[in-house]
């Protein structure tokens, strides 16, 4: 399971670089526009430069509307800006078919221009509070518009969490059919390390994180500290290795 932890600044990402060995991913967005609001072309490319040339960044286009050409002009900006991962909120999107037609513009821009860059579908647990896309469908609208992975996060940050609204066994379904699909699956929504006993034996392979790592768990008011990171990446290895030891019991 890969580990994505989320700065909101420049001086953040200079934070996530003291704790590069413990992170797989660097992800670059904006709160205040948004769960997957997304931030300034030359903020993603200050962060590129800040974190070390082998840990990838993405970055998020925002909580989209159903406009499949301004966001692939988003997607184009957030990949020539530097990101390997693309991350597309599709808020704006009531029906599978308008998130095909969203992503396949999507995935065309990206590619087109950096064929080994990684684009995300990704949808909202909470869904059914703002009325877009049901969650299970993410795999699916992922699968067909050519993207590579399929990925949840909450869109209200209210305090509730990825599993009040998509529970575990649900996030099961979804990741299985990601995989089934060829696809990453990514969860993401105030996960805590008590979280990652879940989402280890569930088979997530991208887990997205902010509050967790920042100075009294608050993703808000708090700071990402370097030592929370480590704590947390001990945490996802003791669980990766507790579920390697069952599996060879179990064989």
């Amino acid at each position: 399971m890969l580990l994505l932890i989320s700065p909101d600044s420049v001086e953040e990402a200079v934070d996530c670089a003291k704790a590069a060995e413990y992170l797989d991913i660097v992800d670059v967005k904006k709160p205040d526009e948004g769960s997957l609001g997304a931030n300034f072309p030359w903020v993603i490319r200050e962060i590129r430069e800040a974190v070390p040339a082998g840990k990838p960044v993405s970055a998020t286009v925002g909580d989209v509307p159903y406009k499949p050409g301004t966001v692939a002009q988003a997607a184009l900006g957030a990949v020539v800006s530097g990101a390997t991962y693309i991350k597309v909120g599709l808020y704006g999107c009531t029906t599978p078919d308008q998130g095909i037609d969203v992503m396949r513009a999507v995935v065309r821009a990206v590619k087109d221009h950096r064929p080994e860059a990684l684009v995300v579908a990704s949808g909202y647990a909470d869904a059914h509070r703002i009325g877009c896309v049901n969650p299970l469908a993410l795999p699916d609208i992922a699968a067909r518009s050519g993207a590579d992975a399929a990925m949840l996060d909450t869109a209200i940050k209210d305090g509730s969490r990825l599993f009040d609204h998509v529970p575990p066994d649900v996030c099961a379904e979804f990741v299985g059919l990601a995989h089934a699909s060829g696809l990453l699956a990514a969860l993401a929504g105030s996960v805590k390390q008590a979280d990652l006993a879940t989402l280890t034996r569930i088979g997530t392979d991208i887990v997205g994180v902010r509050g967790a790592v920042c100075e009294g768990g608050d993703r808000n008011a708090g700071r990402i500290q370097p030592h929370l990171v480590a704590a947390f990446r001990a945490e996802m290895d003791q669980h990766a290795r507790e579920l390697a030891t069952g599996a060879t019991l179990a064989g």
